[in-house]
């Protein structure tokens, strides 16, 4: 039995062969391109988006010889948002990515006119620009051409997820999973189901929205021609890439945090029910199956991995690899901070309007101390999201799971254990969303397995007083770039 398991991701889209003992047979991969038209904005093509992932699935299709394909998996960027003609399945301008910020004064006065607390208790999120709900208000005010089609009832608007359903059955599917619809701000996560009161709230429609699902569902099956792939092959899981990756990891029980390390990063736990962060983090559904709800906390960071290939850009070295060995050259970072606020900060900090910064440095500092500085920084951003869950969960977490490109940098875990003073694994394979939302199809076809949970153990080796010393100046730097 094999499963072709898709993940579009944000820098990527990645295409796998599984088989039900989760052996890869194939793999493809396609590098995605990011676009950032004024100060605060990002988006990317959704044109490019399914062309990218065409591209991968023909090329893994290409490698099988003939073999079939029993499902098809999905997981995938979140909070990023297409909207469509349902008749010509054009795109209705750009996606806008989760990382965007556009619409920062839209959700400030949402805050100030005291909505906060209804769509926390309704979604388990506070209002904030990274989630779709207020990207789709936008579209309908910004795009004339949105509103005419609403009013057809031909407009379309979902996450990455439902517009790739949507192409892969030749636009007679439109839905998307329960992990993707918990992140828009406009689903009831208890409720399971789109809400009027939220959309009325910000403004947008639910009519254009797609039918919410499990994430263990039949979404539907390949239409002939769309791809290399024959007709009639079924779609049976759908989940966000963070929530993948949990999946991928083999959680199952409390007590684990996932972190990907990709563009930003997600870190992810398990709970025992809907919890309401007093943190800065979002209770958010981890995924949906046969046996129920399974809930979550979680804290979006919006620039992690990235701040290494910003960096390196900056000096001029290269990339994020030639800056790992940079980095590597000196001891600490002798005093200097980077704050890599580039889109705002995210969690638990949650400023529109912090811009990144370095602090600290002397006469004394080099380029070797500001590399130093910027991998401390991720591994920092992660140290705060963890605390954060701790004090949320009011538990004492046991360790930390790693995935996603940045995590297989031996340096960067080190660091990050030595700054949290906790044993972190990194897992061996990379695809792990990939491999996640592929264990579910399986599942639902009957064939259980967990993933290969193989991974690097990396234990504390500087002392807790080095590490708190590191901690404190990064604490006065996110005060000083918070200002």
């Amino acid at each position: 039995m094999l499963v072709l398991a898709i993940d579009q991701g944000t820098t990527n889209t990645k295409a796998l062969i599984v088989d039900e003992a989760g052996h890869i047979h194939t793999r493809a991969s396609s590098p995605s391109s990011t676009h950032y038209p004024q100060p605060g904005w990002a988006e990317q093509s959704a044109t490019a988006i399914w062309d990218d992932t065409r591209s991968v699935i023909d090329a893994v299709v290409a490698q099988m010889n003939g073999r079939s394909i029993d499902a098809i998996a999905i997981s995938n960027q979140r909070e990023t948002l297409v909207a469509w003609d349902a008749e010509t399945g054009k795109p209705v301008g750009p996606a806008i990515l989760w990382q965007c910020r556009r619409t920062a004064p839209e959700c400030a006065a949402l805050i100030s006119a005291g909505h906060n607390e209804t769509v926390e208790a309704a979604t388990g999120l506070g209002i904030n620009p990274l989630f779709p709900a207020s990207k789709l208000a936008w579209i309908l005010k910004s795009r004339p051409e949105a509103l005419g089609l609403l009013d057809q009832g031909r407009l379309r608007a979902g996450t990455v997820d439902s517009w790739l359903l949507w192409n892969l059955t030749g636009g007679t599917v439109f839905a998307t999973d329960h992990s993707n619809a918990s992140r828009t701000q406009l689903f009831d996560t208890e409720l399971l189901q789109w809400s009027a009161e939220l959309a009325e709230i910000f403004e947008t429609p639910t009519s254009c929205l797609p039918e919410p699902r499990p994430s263990d569902s039949r979404f539907g099956e390949t239409a002939a021609g769309v791809t290399s792939l024959p007709p009639g092959i079924p779609i049976m899981a759908m989940l966000g890439d963070s929530h993948a990756a949990l999946y991928g990891h083999g959680v199952r029980r409390l007590g684990t945090v996932k972190a990907t390390y990709g563009t930003g990063s997600s870190l992810m736990t398990l709970t025992p029910q809907r919890v309401a962060s007093s943190h800065g983090l979002s209770g958010t559904i981890a995924w949906t199956d046969r046996s129920g709800t399974t809930y979550a906390l979680e804290g979006n960071i919006l620039v992690s991995a990235q701040a290494a290939a910003f960096i390196a850009g900056l000096l001029g070295i290269g990339d994020a690899g030639a800056l790992s060995d940079l980095a590597q050259t000196v001891d600490t970072a002798d005093g200097v901070s980077f704050v890599p606020a580039l889109s705002g900060l995210g969690a638990p900090h949650w400023n529109d309007h912090a811009t990144g910064t370095v602090a600290g440095m002397t006469h004394g500092t080099t380029p070797a101390h500001v590399a130093r500085a910027t991998f401390e920084a991720i591994a920092l951003q992660i140290a705060d999201v963890f605390e954060a869950m701790q004090s949320d969960i009011n538990m004492q977490l046991v360790g930390l799971r790693t995935d996603g490109g940045a995590s297989s940098n031996a340096f960067l875990m080190q660091l990050q254990s030595d700054l949290l003073q906790c044993p972190v694994e990194s897992a061996v394979v990379e695809e792990i969303s990939a491999l996640g939302a592929a264990a579910m199809a399986f599942r639902s076809l009957g064939q259980e397995w967990l993933p290969d949970t193989r991974s690097n153990r990396f234990e504390p080796r500087m002392t807790p007083a080095t590490a708190e010393t590191i901690r404190a100046k990064w604490k006065e730097a996110i005060r000083r770039a918070c200002i």
